[in-house]
């Protein structure tokens, strides 16, 4: 039995690499997520470009998915590297465990609150319960979870009793940037520690 498992990862580890070497001859870069990039160069064939931005998860439920794809785009031109579900999941993946993954390595979890996403059931839960788990991995003076109002709503008990929140109504700006400074000066206190 262990042989076909080894022949089985072998197997798949070939045919990830053909699909690799595919994508990069036809011009295409192959995101790992959580590792960084294969991008096609000229000189090289190919060069490995690792991953250097700041990771952030974003937790939504499908009523906020405006508010969480424009975070996603302000992040991005902030210089992060945000994790949205629509944009990030593919075709025929395992998206709990592609999820959980995400959570796990990424280096911010932006749990987007709103008076949708408290009454609903379902993943944002999940995702919630997952990352507040994480939390339990870090130092207590780190960032990880970052609550974010999307309205006047109550964030949960569990998180406000000891997890500062922001408010991205009704100044998105100004919220916005509150929250960058925030993750920015934790990736400062762990670049200089």
């Amino acid at each position: 039995m262990a042989n076909d498992e080894g022949e089985n990862d072998s197997h798949s580890s070939e045919q990830l690499a053909r699909l690799i070497r595919q994508c990069l001859t036809e011009g295409a870069s192959v995101e790992i997520d959580g590792l960084g990039a294969f991008i096609p160069d000229a000189q090289a064939g190919f060069r490995f470009q690792p991953r250097n931005r700041p990771q952030v998860f974003v937790a939504y439920v499908q009523e906020d998915a405006a508010a969480a794809e424009r975070l996603y785009e302000d992040l991005e031109t902030c210089g992060f590297d945000p994790w949205l579900d629509r944009r990030k999941l593919l075709p025929g993946q395992n998206w709990p465990r592609s999820i959980e993954e995400a959570i796990g390595t990424s280096d911010f979890f932006l749990a987007c609150f709103s008076r949708q996403s408290l009454k609903k059931r379902g993943g944002f839960q999940a995702e919630i319960r997952y990352a507040l788990e994480c939390t339990q991995r870090i130092p207590l003076d780190d960032i990880f979870l970052i609550p974010a109002r999307l309205d006047a709503c109550i964030v949960p008990f569990r998180i406000r009793n000891e997890t500062q929140y922001i408010d991205l109504f009704p100044d998105w700006d100004r919220g916005f940037r509150r929250m960058v400074t925030a993750m920015r000066r934790q990736r400062n206190r762990h670049a200089a520690g």
